[in-house]
């Protein structure tokens, strides 16, 4: 008979959710945003009125109305449903390029920093020389290279990341090394497969993680400057970087071509930076701080008295007699 029990970690999930929600709220805030774009570019072909490519020649930059709710562009699509496969678009191309990336950068810099010496010295200079070109030239050179593709958008993103997430997956991987726990691996026998799957990448994941949340949003606005740029999601796909460089033309006849890629681009980058700061509180002990768990609760008003008694009436006895000076005990009168 077989067990239907979930598995340990797949429970954990939900505590450790809600542990986030109520030590952040803002980041709760922001994920909570984040998943309703997930949800938009996900059920996109769902909730979308029309088609994203299909053509209403009668109502070419149409302004909002009822049957378009935020009009329509130059050629007469929708631009809500433009907008909402945008998102699926944006959301696809930055979440398999920071997949990737992660995957790539954090194996590198854990064999790097491990096993040091030679192999440490040949994958830190390949890195150097990738991070030696600035990110927008050697960008564009791969983008211009394999031409206008969501893969080749992936693939151009995916070589310029990947160093960044070396760079700190070395660097913790350096320090947690040479802690005692380590050592009492490697003295007990463990083989270095083991030790770098129990001990070392555990123990380096809270800041990748965070990481990884800034440039997820750094990677949705570069395929987005790249598709404005015309070497990025080829025409006629829906993305919101392709929007802004269609409205352009028609900014001031027509400026919800730009508003309304603008505004979503806006939000879920913020909302981005706003889990990835929310992460960095949550997840390294190093930077939590005491009194933003206190101001988190600032709707309450809490007196003195109920936070600690004894040093509330040692205050008050102080300021009764402020200026009363300290008695010398050891002399008799």
């Amino acid at each position: 008979m077989t067990s239907t029990a979930a598995p340990s970690w797949l429970r954990a999930v939900p505590r450790a959710v809600a542990r986030f929600v109520r030590a952040q709220p803002l980041g709760a805030v922001a994920l909570s945003v984040l998943t309703l774009f997930v949800l938009a570019g996900l059920l996109a072909p769902l909730v979308a009125p029309y088609d994203p490519l299909e053509q209403f020649r009668r109502d070419i930059l149409a302004e909002p109305s009822a049957a378009f709710l935020l009009g329509t562009d130059d050629l007469g699509r929708d631009v809500l449903s433009r907008a909402l496969h945008g998102a699926r678009t944006s959301l696809l191309i930055g979440v398999t390029t920071t997949a990737i990336s992660l995957v790539l950068g954090t194996a590198i810099g854990v064999v790097s920093g491990y096993a040091g010496r030679g192999i440490d010295i040949v994958l830190q200079r390949v890195m150097d020389a990738v991070q030696a070109i600035p990110g927008i030239v050697l960008l564009l050179f791969i983008a211009v290279i394999l031409g206008p593709s969501v893969r080749n958008t992936i693939i151009a993103l995916t070589v310029v990341i990947t160093p960044s997430f070396n760079r700190i997956a070395r660097g913790e991987t350096l320090r947690v090394r040479e802690e005692r726990y380590v050592e009492a691996a490697r003295a007990t026998g463990a083989r270095t497969g083991r030790i770098l799957s129990l001990h070392v990448l555990p123990n380096i994941l809270a800041p990748v993680f965070t990481l990884a949340s800034l440039i997820f949003a750094g990677v949705i606005i570069a395929e987005s400057a790249l598709s404005f740029l015309g070497i990025g999601a080829p025409p006629p796909t829906p993305s919101w970087g392709l929007m802004l460089s269609d409205g352009v033309r028609y900014v001031e006849r027509a400026p919800w071509l730009i508003v309304v890629p603008a505004v979503l681009l806006s939000l879920a980058v913020f909302s981005l930076n706003l889990l990835g700061d929310a992460l960095r509180d949550h997840l390294d002990p190093r930077l939590q701080r005491a009194t933003f768990t206190e101001s988190r609760r600032w709707w309450r008003v809490r007196p003195p008295t109920r936070l600690a008694p004894s040093l509330a009436g040692a205050d008050a006895a102080a300021e009764a007699a402020p200026d009363r000076a300290p008695t010398d005990r050891s002399r008799p009168d």
